[in-house]
């Protein structure tokens, strides 16, 4: 039996009401965004041992999970595993949600490149899936 490649964790993700007050503060940690991010919608570091930390404004979340809302408490950190592909994406999130987990975003091809979907943990924090476009 062929097994394919585990998931691996690639970037931790942080949901922001404010960017340029968020990255002006994980700066002073060391993590070091691109210069001129602070008005984009989206932003991301690699650390130097690969795993990248993305922040990404509440208008963002909202313009592909309109639903979405500001939590009340906590939930503004979401982990992100890439996938080998498209397919591991769509596979991953099949089983997952057949395990009884549940889905959050069905599998996509996103605007930015990606294809990605979203499975809630037991906690009910977003687990993001996602592989680079074929």
């Amino acid at each position: 039996m062929t097994r394919t490649p585990a998931p691996r964790l690639d970037a931790i993700g942080l949901v922001v009401s404010d960017m340029a007050a968020s990255l002006a503060f994980y700066r002073l940690l060391g993590l070091e965004p691109p210069a001129g991010s602070e008005t984009a919608p989206h932003a991301e570091a690699t650390l130097p041992n690969g795993l990248r930390v993305l922040w990404d404004t509440e208008e963002t979340m909202r313009s592909f999970g309109p639903q979405w809302t500001r939590p009340e408490a906590g939930e503004r950190i979401g982990l992100a595993f890439r996938c080998d592909g498209p397919a591991a994406v769509d596979s991953l999130y099949t089983a997952l949600t057949e395990a009884g987990y549940r889905g959050h975003l069905k599998p996509w091809d996103a605007v930015w490149g990606q294809r990605y979907a979203v499975v809630l943990d037991p906690d009910g924090c977003g687990v993001s899936l996602f592989a680079d476009a074929a």
